[in-house]
């Protein structure tokens, strides 16, 4: 762990490089110090269906569901957030410019207890 899910409006296919964002994320996930390279998944999802606000079709979001393994401190799950966010704020600055955008990012720990892993990429990446 840590897996980033971004759930996206599909309205906003021609405005964002989900790509760029996905990538954008996994280096400020990593430049925050607290996981392991060989962990982190950054994902986006497009949601085709949605209703947002007073659903004009102007209107989009993108929701990041940031899920971490636990034993970090409340100082620095609140660390990775804020910079999580405000490098994602930054990129999307254009966005913020009309009043048709929403942003949103919770984390979320997960309970080691019901989460099963098996990852064959960390061993190849500890070895460096």
């Amino acid at each position: 762990m840590p897996h980033m899910a971004i759930e996206y409006s599909a309205n906003l296919d021609a405005k964002v490089d989900m790509g760029a964002l996905c990538a954008l994320v996994s280096r400020t996930i990593l430049e925050t110090g607290l996981f392991e390279p060989g962990a982190v998944r950054v994902r986006a999802f497009r949601a085709v269906s949605y209703a947002i606000a007073d659903r004009l079709s102007e209107n989009g979001f993108i929701d990041m569901n940031f899920r971490i393994g636990k034993g970090r401190s409340t100082e620095e799950k609140k660390r990775a957030g804020e910079a999580i966010f405000a490098a994602v704020t930054h990129h999307l600055a254009s966005l913020f410019a009309t009043p048709h955008f929403a942003l949103s990012l919770e984390i979320r720990e997960i309970d080691a207890e019901l989460s099963w892993k098996k990852n064959a990429i960390h061993p190849r990446l500890r070895r460096k």
